[in-house]
């Protein structure tokens, strides 16, 4: 069972998020606040970790996890050819519930699955997850729930699902947002929505028709 971590403090905040840090060097896995829903999260440089997080969800290889990033200028570190429209996407909606599908960086030194050459990348709007990101560099982050069940928006809820598989859980409460990332696919000319969250059509549409750009809804 993983060690709860609560941050209502200063105090306490910064116990949990050294704890999550360390957890996740030491290559365990670690429940952690996001702003859309609580995320089971591992380094994404460590091939065994990110095996695990997929095992502890029930996943394969084919269903590889999203990096969550502290800092948009990462987004250039790990992916290539960011076409403009998502630039002004990442400009207007980061840090928050928006995931860009990437071309991946061919030299980073990870696994994350069958990810075909992409690596989906987000910068989180939550205060407690990005100290952890700063601390810890990219993680590899998906809902924190078992492949088929609806992903956690507290910590009770991650716990009951995933508290086994985790060395520490960082209770920071509900979640803001509740509600799963929008995906969108920007490897194209042309964006394509690959699952409506948070952010509907019309608002990303609304930033890049002024730039002639606009995405097509395939969820």
């Amino acid at each position: 069972m993983s060690e709860r971590y609560p941050t209502q403090t200063q105090e306490e905040r910064e116990t949990a998020v050294a704890a999550a840090s360390l957890a996740i060097q030491r290559g365990s896995l670690v429940l952690m606040p996001t702003d859309t829903v609580y995320g089971i999260a591992a380094d994404a440089f460590d091939h065994e970790a990110v095996a695990d997080l997929l095992e502890a969800k029930g996943r394969g290889r084919e269903m590889p996890p999203p990096v969550l990033v502290s800092a948009a200028t990462t987004l250039d570190a790990l992916a290539v050819r960011v076409p403009g429209y998502a630039r002004a996407l990442v400009e207007e909606f980061w840090p928050g519930p928006l995931t860009l599908v990437c071309h991946a960086q061919s030299s980073l030194q990870w696994d994350l699955g069958d990810t075909r050459g992409t690596v989906a990348v987000r910068m989180p709007d939550h205060e407690i997850a990005l100290e952890i990101l700063e601390r810890t560099g990219p993680l590899a982050v998906s809902s924190a729930n078992t492949t088929g069940d609806p992903a956690a928006t507290d910590p009770d809820r991650a716990e009951e699902m995933l508290g086994d598989e985790c060395a520490v859980l960082v209770d920071a409460g509900p979640s803001p947002t509740g509600e799963a990332s929008t995906i969108v696919d920007v490897t194209g000319t042309q964006g394509r929505v690959l699952r409506v969250g948070a952010l509907s059509l019309d608002r990303l549409n609304a930033v890049l028709e002024p730039l002639g750009a606009t995405l097509v809804d395939e969820g």
